[in-house]
């Protein structure tokens, strides 16, 4: 997408980070945000912003819900006419989900979500209802 991202990420409960660490989640996202825009604005010789306010961010907490962010996120560049399959968008995790390759990505807890990778990818076929599923979101 053009204009905006989508990341679903895992904070790890206040106990599990290391006492050195602990670092609330909305400083890290800022960092990282921060960094980003430092090195972009370097390697482009550009100054300023490069993000739009707001960043959102909204806890999920049911199962559901968890899977329906995936599908939403996995099918956001299908939804907005960009490729026509989640496969075809090189920056998805979708691929990554049904690889064997060694990855960062949770692949088998993400998958244990849908029950099994066949799951996954029928759930991945079938249409969610974007408007209440963003109105959900807050967008």
């Amino acid at each position: 997408m053009k204009n905006h991202f989508h990341f679903l990420v895992r904070i790890k409960e206040i106990e599990e980070i290391t006492l050195e660490k602990k670092i609330l989640p909305s400083q890290s996202f800022s960092n990282l945000f921060n960094a980003y825009t430092k090195a972009f604005n370097k390697s482009y010789n550009r100054h300023g912003a490069l993000f739009e306010r707001p960043f959102r961010r909204k806890e999920i907490n049911v199962d559901k819900y968890l899977q329906n962010a995936i599908i939403y996120i996995h099918n956001n560049p299908v939804h907005h006419n960009i490729c026509d399959h989640p496969l075809e968008y090189p920056w998805s995790s979708y691929t990554t989900c049904l690889s064997d390759k060694p990855t960062k990505l949770f692949r088998k807890e993400v998958l244990e979500i849908f029950n099994d990778i066949e799951n996954f990818k029928y759930k991945h076929h079938l249409k969610i209802n974007y408007a209440s599923f963003e109105t959900f979101l807050g967008f």
